[in-house]
């Protein structure tokens, strides 16, 4: 009888520490037991800023968390208190009627082991939404949810003492999708020409008189994606792997998770400034639709396309009323179609709504700059800065023109071009009030991701120059020192340089470990080869490469990588495709690199491209508030700099989202707000927490 309770008393101490320890899977990220408080603890807001409270009480029927005989407590109670305040029902505190009560089920794998044997766990779930509050007064709160007879989960949040004072009258952010310092150092070799050590010219962004670095954790991983990174740096809130802008829940709804206001948003409902985003992405990509999207499912990109425009159509929210400028890819979800939301002509709904359309980079130029304004110049991704510029030849046969024909975009801005004439729109329809930049160098991330290093770094070399040009512009325009001007990533990559590669030499040796002894380290990797012409000149100007294919070019990569053949030489023909698939699994492509020896993956065998990396990412700052971003903070601190810059906390109710709507707040009076019944937007069919990451 000892025996079998020992035994018995094993299997219960080896379900717990399988339950603690596991991580491939989270029953919901910022939910420790079993009851969610969403936003979860922890949480920091800004003074009047909009947001959603989502409250579940979860109910395993089977697995190792299986408890209450998977029956949820339907009569659960939520209170919030302020320090040294008294303890107030949720509702009651903001005036605002009990939501109705919610219930569904969902079902996730508790580890690998679980997923391995087809296994889910299925939780049952009773649960509340308490849509569009905001906090008002600075200080800290505590939200308590109390349930299955005096069990507590409490969230503890802090409403951030922010300046109201304007320091700023525009902000203009670049961000290097997954740039880091490494790849800067690497750009910098790359573009500009150093001799005996010392460079004769630097990156714009060395000019910057500010640099701090940003932590990219996201709120339930130590490594992010995209767009709940985005999401952090425009809401101040972290959030899970492809969600943005809200705080991911359980509901079988993609598009009722508890949502945070973002940057945009509250300078549009409190300033009624101009705002605009810039992409060499297709602009239903994470980081310029995170501006405005609010979802857990990132790759909604026709609905996503249809929030930027028309807002939020399912919840009582912030009428941000659409952007000023827009200026990306993405042709899909604009073009008639299964790409587009409800299969509608969204070059037409924007039309329909006063902006000027721009094809290609002709008609982006003469477009009247008084007219808010949309430029969608290709399908998909833009063509990267190496093939538009140098190996032009692989932009032809490609079937990605913006109108839909079946034939190559030629005609097409690069990001100094679209930035240029989007600082132009913004400061003309901002005027008093101001605007807000967002400009993305999408392709660094995407081209570190396969592993194409010549392309990522020429494209953070692009971005440079974009910087250098706008900056350039504001003086121009005599907006200079009225604008902060930010630079900045969502998230790195493992990547460095370490030494030089002979790649004539490489090329000439037969077997692959004699291939590496072309790579030069310490005293052999020698000095940077690219601004020695050879013959060979682009006209691509200062600050890019005068020669993209020498003799000795970096030795370089990523930390996280599938199996690889690497020569070191540039890819003339197009982008990199690193490997084939063979099954479930991916392997050396071998037309790839076909001179170069093979690198062993770090990763599963089911990863076909480099992922991205836990290091902090650099915060380069110049302008009004500037000093504010010097040192190391997290990535939701951007977001908080950038208001305290703009001036946009609010310590009253007002500015409601939409005539008729009403922000609230403990002790204040307030009106209702209640969903319109009609989503028009899609939804998920059974909700299913087994979750599947879209990298970028």
């Amino acid at each position: 009888m000892l025996a079998k309770l020992n035994t018995a008393a094993a299997l219960v101490a080896a379900a717990a520490v399988t339950q603690v320890s596991a991580q491939t899977y989270q029953r919901l990220g910022g939910c420790p037991d079993l009851g969610c408080i969403l936003p979860p603890d922890q949480s920091d807001f800004l003074p009047g800023q909009l947001f959603d409270l989502r409250v579940e009480v979860h109910a395993p029927v089977n697995g190792s968390e299986a408890a209450h005989g998977g029956k949820p407590d339907e009569n659960f109670k939520v209170t919030i208190v302020k320090d040294g305040g008294k303890s107030e029902d949720f509702a009651s505190a903001f005036k605002i009627s009990e939501p109705q009560l919610e219930k569904w089920q969902f079902k996730w794998f508790e580890d690998l082991y679980a997923e391995d044997a087809k296994t889910p766990s299925v939780v049952n779930v009773a649960a509340k939404a308490y849509r569009t509050i905001a906090l008002y007064q600075p200080g800290k709160y505590t939200v308590t949810l109390e349930y299955y007879n005096g069990t507590k989960t409490t969230a503890h949040w802090t409403v951030r003492d922010t300046p109201k004072e304007r320091k700023a009258k525009n902000v203009i952010f670049f961000i290097g999708d997954g740039m880091t310092t490494n790849m800067i150092t690497a750009a910098r070799l790359l573009g500009h020409q150093s001799i005996n050590g010392k460079y004769q010219s630097v990156l714009k962004m060395d000019e910057f008189p500010v640099l701090g670095h940003q932590m990219t954790h996201s709120l339930d991983s130590y490594i992010t994606d995209s767009a709940n990174s985005a999401s952090a740096l425009y809401s101040g809130h972290k959030s899970t792997v492809n969600a943005m802008g809200v705080h991911v829940d359980s509901s079988p709804d993609a598009f009722d998770d508890p949502k945070v206001e973002t940057i945009v948003e509250i300078f549009k409902r409190t300033i009624g400034g101009a705002w605009g985003a810039v992409s060499t992405a297709f602009l239903a990509d994470a980081t310029p639709i995170a501006l405005t999207g609010h979802t857990r499912k990132r790759a909604e990109y026709g609905a996503l396309i249809d929030q930027a425009l028309n807002g939020v159509t399912n919840w009582t929210w912030t009428a941000q009323d659409g952007p000023d400028v827009f200026f990306g890819g993405g042709a899909e979800q604009f073009l008639p179609g299964k790409g587009s939301y409800k299969g509608k002509d969204y070059y037409q709904e924007f039309a329909k709504k006063g902006y000027s359309i721009s094809l290609n980079n002709t008609a982006l130029q003469t477009a009247d700059n008084s007219k808010r304004a949309l430029g969608v110049f290709s399908k998909s991704t833009l063509p990267v800065w190496l093939d538009r510029n140098v190996y032009k030849d692989n932009l032809k046969g490609l079937s990605n023109d913006p109108s839909g024909k079946n034939s190559s975009a030629t005609d097409i801005p690069g990001l100094k071009e679209m930035t240029l004439k989007a600082v132009d729109i913004l400061a003309n329809r901002g005027k008093e009030k101001g605007f807000f930049l967002m400009s993305e160098g999408a392709s660094i991330d995407k081209q570190m991701h396969t592993l194409d290093y010549d392309r990522a770094l020429g494209e953070l070399l692009e971005m440079d120059e974009a910087i250098a040009a706008t900056i350039k512009k504001l003086e121009e325009l005599g907006i200079r020192d009225e604008t902060l001007v930010l630079v900045s990533a969502d998230h790195g990559h493992g990547f460095d340089v370490y030494g030089s590669a002979d790649t004539k030499y490489l090329k000439d040796q037969k077997d692959e470990r004699g291939k590496r002894r072309a790579i030069g380290t310490y005293e052999k990797s020698g000095l940077s080869q690219y601004h020695k012409a050879d013959g060979i000149t682009y006209g691509t100007g200062a600050n890019f490469p005068t020669n993209w294919e020498p003799r000795y070019a970096i030795a370089g990569g990523v930390a996280a990588h599938p199996d690889v053949r690497e020569d070191y030489t540039v890819h003339k023909k197009g982008p990199r495709n690193p490997t084939v698939k063979i099954g479930d699994e991916y392997y050396v492509n071998p037309t790839d690199a076909q001179n170069g020896f093979v690198i062993n993956g770090t990763l599963a065998t089911d990863e076909a491209v480099g992922v991205h990396s836990l290091t902090d990412v650099p915060v380069y700052a110049w302008g009004p508030c500037q000093d504010i971003f010097g040192g190391t903070y997290g990535n939701v601190d951007i977001f908080y700099k950038i208001a305290t810059c703009l001036g946009l906390a609010r310590n009253e109710p007002g500015t409601p989202p939409r005539p008729g709507g009403s922000s609230t707040v403990p002790g204040g009076s307030s009106t209702t707000t209640k969903p319109d019944g009609n989503t028009g937007l899609p939804t998920s069919p059974a909700a299913c927490i087994v979750r599947t990451s879209t990298k970028a």
